[in-house]
């Protein structure tokens, strides 16, 4: 393959996600409205929608999620954050809970819109084997108090693989299969990618845009410097690797999520 050759393709190839990009731009608010009107026939834009944002620990919420968060916050929906835990397995959980506010404030999440749980029972801990029914509960409760109509968390792998990650999913699962969400409720689950795509930054976004999803989240170059900006904001966690991680992530760019199926209303389990 010539040089030539090899630079045009190069060039196309970016040409194309420069024009995802746009086109993302003006698709975003239709899935929205596709969204969050499955139980109703009515209109709906960015404004009405209530999103809530599930997470397991400070900083997972710029490392996962942060294409979503910006999206969101600038489609003009009114976004929160649950966070079941304050980060304490290396005792900086005081710490921890500070830069997650930080953190939420420059995705545009004010502090009254967060809630972390301090709970004894969910450790911060990839060997602690966190309660269903008691995440469970937390979750709708949180749901029915601030009358959500989307709630977005991780899906059966966590991105990392991390068991407090896919505690939350299982949990999530178990409200839409018993029908405990309400009916104008969507649920959605972040897409876990293989190695190669995780760490391939923008580069992978043709790969998303192709494949079926239930939303797609995409920032440009200046939302990227806003979940950069709260990423910096978690000083306990910015390890070596971490900066690797800020660069290559295809999550500090690009979020795909699929949809839970929920299960019939008013379901008795005996």
């Amino acid at each position: 393959m010539s040089v030539y050759l090899l630079v045009s393709l190069v060039l196309c190839y970016l040409v194309l996600i420069k024009c995802i990009f746009y086109r993302h731009r003006r698709t975003l608010e239709k899935s929205l409205k596709h969204l969050t009107s499955f139980s109703s026939s009515r209109e709906t834009n960015g404004a009405d929608v209530r999103a809530l944002i599930v997470t397991a620990h400070p900083d997972d919420e710029c490392m996962f999620f942060a294409p979503t968060i910006v999206r969101l916050v600038e489609s003009n929906a009114t976004v929160h954050l649950l966070c079941l835990s304050e980060g304490n397995y290396y005792n900086q959980g005081a710490q921890r809970k500070q830069e997650l506010l930080s953190s939420c404030a420059v995705l545009g999440i004010p502090d009254s819109r967060v809630t972390i749980v301090d709970h004894k029972k969910l450790p911060d801990d990839p060997r602690a084997e966190w309660s269903v029914s008691l995440v469970s509960s937390l979750i709708v409760n949180h749901i029915r108090a601030h009358s959500f109509n989307m709630v977005l968390t991780f899906d059966g792998s966590g991105v990392s693989g991390h068991a407090n990650h896919v505690a939350i999913h299982k949990a999530v699962s178990h409200l839409a299969s018993t029908g405990q969400v309400p009916n104008d409720c969507c649920l959605l689950s972040l897409v876990t990618v293989g190695l190669l795509r995780k760490y391939i930054s923008f580069l992978e976004l043709p790969v998303s845009w192709l494949l079926p999803s239930g939303l797609r989240c995409i920032i440009g170059s200046q939302g990227y410097r806003r979940a950069k900006d709260a990423m910096f904001c978690h000083r306990s966690q910015l390890l070596w690797f971490r900066y690797l991680y800020i660069t290559f992530s295809r999550y500090m760019f690009i979020n795909t999520f699929q949809i839970i199926p929920q299960g019939p209303k008013n379901l008795k389990i005996y």
